[in-house]
């Protein structure tokens, strides 16, 4: 059995969920959000929460539940406070610039990278080394701060590059005389 399954997801003041058509929409302040559900789960709306339990015995079903019961606590989750990630910067020269829908990023290459900023999500940079990404969908906030990271990923020997606020890289020791 699944215990993080088991526990349904509550609905805040001011979020509203729906069930239409095999579609499971959560309506809150910071937006709309819908997530499309599986055949082998079954959602049911509460008058406290979200239930979720799979639909019948099988192996699917039982391997499918609480990664379903996760997603809808993102929904929630998403709608209500929506999620951060911070990216920092380390290197000489190594800069970002949040212009608009465009994040500008010199990361010693020749020329500068030009990140497009997809719909839903927002980009700040407070200083020139750090890069805030926010917005209601977890996935996207993921994906995104994935593709920044991955244009210079930290490097063990100096440490530079783009990481993730309290990540740690582990270090080595340079070339001996």
């Amino acid at each position: 059995m699944s215990r993080i399954g088991k526990r349904p997801v509550a609905i805040p003041s001011g979020v509203t969920a729906d069930i239409k058509d095999g579609i499971l929409s959560v309506k809150g302040p910071k937006g709309t959000l819908t997530l499309t559900m599986r055949d082998e789960i079954s959602y049911t709306l509460d008058d406290g929460g979200i239930l979720v339990k799979p639909a019948n015995d099988t192996k699917e079903a039982r391997a499918f539940w609480g990664m379903q019961r996760t997603l809808v606590s993102n929904l929630v989750e998403g709608v209500t406070t929506g999620f951060t990630k911070t990216l920092e910067i380390t290197g000489v020269g190594y800069r970002a610039n949040a212009q608009g829908k465009t994040l500008k990023l010199q990361l010693g290459y020749s020329h500068d990278v030009d990140i497009a900023v997809p719909e839903g999500i927002e980009i700040k940079t407070p200083d020139n080394t750090t890069i805030e990404i926010s917005g209601n969908d977890k996935q996207k906030v993921g994906q995104i701060a994935a593709e920044i990271r991955r244009w210079r990923k930290p490097e063990p020997y100096k440490g530079k590059g783009i990481k993730y606020r309290g990540e740690y890289i582990f270090r080595k020791e340079g070339k001996k005389k």
